[in-house]
């Protein structure tokens, strides 16, 4: 059992960088989180970690334009509630995209999309936004919302470090619980700002 625990100990080291990537297709904003958090305890190099993260929350908004290019507006409106798109929110999104697209994409990168980031990426596709200028876009907003949320992971982390070892698990459920219902919160609030309701 001890072999099999060290065997899993160095691929996880050895593939840590690579599980970076495919965590931060799946959910972006934690993994880079938690990641700053990590960096501030020796366990990444910046750059290599930095280049992971914005890869992958980069192959992430590839794969939603693709989805919205391709995909058929029928089977999205069937099967968009299970992203949280219903026609509704669609309609609201797209009247706003006709006029602002380039102002909406990089807004949407620097606030988690107002609450609707998978709903406008998709928009983006559908509208057939010229895939040079969504990826400039998307890539501009994902390297300073990368950089953002490292560097709260890391200040959480300098905490971690000052903070007794009995808080310290209390301290990360703690810290993560506030970062997740803050942004939903944010989102709420945001969403209905003039450029959602106008």
């Amino acid at each position: 059992m001890e072999i099999f625990l060290q065997h899993i100990a160095t691929w996880l080291d050895s593939s840590k960088y690579i599980l970076l990537f495919l965590g931060c297709i799946i959910e972006g904003p934690v993994v880079m989180m938690i990641s700053g958090f990590l960096f501030s305890l020796g366990q990444f190099h910046l750059l290599p970690m930095y280049v992971a993260l914005v890869s992958g929350d980069f192959t992430a908004d590839i794969g939603w334009y693709i989805l919205g290019r391709f995909g058929t507006r029928n089977a999205i409106f069937k099967y968009g509630h299970f992203i949280g798109l219903t026609p509704e929110i669609l309609e609201k999104v797209e009247d706003r995209f006709r006029h602002y697209h380039q102002k909406i994409l990089i807004i949407s990168k620097l606030t988690m999309g107002f609450g609707f980031a998978v709903v406008v990426l998709m928009v983006a596709g559908m509208f057939k936004v010229p895939f040079k200028n969504y990826v400039v876009l998307n890539l501009v907003g994902g390297f300073i919302w990368t950089a953002f949320l490292l560097v709260v992971g890391y200040f959480f982390g300098n905490v971690f470090a000052i903070i007794p070892k009995s808080f310290k698990i209390v301290f990360i459920v703690f810290v993560i619980t506030i970062f997740i219902v803050g942004i939903k919160y944010a989102n709420k609030y945001i969403m209905k700002k003039e450029i959602w309701t106008r």
